[in-house]
């Protein structure tokens, strides 16, 4: 990797376009594609043959892997993480006649959620914090905070702790009580959604 002033690594085969803010600690791998505009934070890992569009921004400490795109209208906070191959998507009536720039819909990767290898995300969903989409799943629709989604279409199975671990549910009183079996958080549903109630 061959080191920029400004702190970060870039692979001698990987392009940087005019205008792109890089921050310091990130790596950016082969053949990646780093559009006009776009702005990624510090210590980021961008895999091999990543493109990010013009105008995009990405958090920090974000690992995006291998063979992901992610165009003009998606937004990645911190601490999100993009498996191989996954898949954004920008317009929803896509023709290669119509000229469709000012149909893009915005899609939302909120801080330290996870997005499986081979998952495509429909444009205009948000993904909530700490949230998990599977593996392959094809996600339509919102994610909630914490949530855990899988399938086509990726359906709530479950909830996710902040390390990653699926909760198991305990009824206490009927009182549903959601703990973590590795690092023993506990959570749990509110008229406001889905809230840590303790830490470890």
């Amino acid at each position: 990797m061959k080191p920029r002033s400004a702190g970060y690594l870039v692979e001698n085969s990987s392009l940087i376009e005019e205008g792109v803010r890089i921050g310091p600690g990130t790596r950016i791998s082969h053949f990646s594609h780093i559009c006009e505009g776009a702005t990624i934070g510090e210590n980021c890992l961008i895999g091999d043959y990543v493109y990010i569009g013009n105008g995009v921004r990405i958090g920090n400490e974000v690992n995006i892997q291998s063979r992901v795109s992610i165009y003009p209208g998606v937004a990645v906070e911190d601490r999100v993480f993009c498996g191989p191959g996954v898949i954004f998507t920008n317009v929803i009536h896509p023709r290669a006649f119509i000229e469709e720039r000012d149909e893009f819909r915005s899609t939302l990767l909120r801080r330290g959620s996870t997005v499986g290898a081979g998952a495509t995300v429909l444009c205009g969903v948000t993904l909530g914090r700490y949230s998990f989409s599977g593996a392959g799943s094809v996600v339509t629709r919102d994610v909630p905070d914490f949530g855990l989604v899988y399938g086509n279409p990726a359906k709530i199975e479950g909830w996710v702790c902040r390390c990653g671990h699926t909760l198991k549910t305990f009824d206490r009183k009927r009182e549903f009580i959601h703990v973590c079996p590795s690092c023993q958080s506990r959570f749990q549903v509110t008229s406001d959604g889905f809230h840590p109630i303790s830490q470890s």
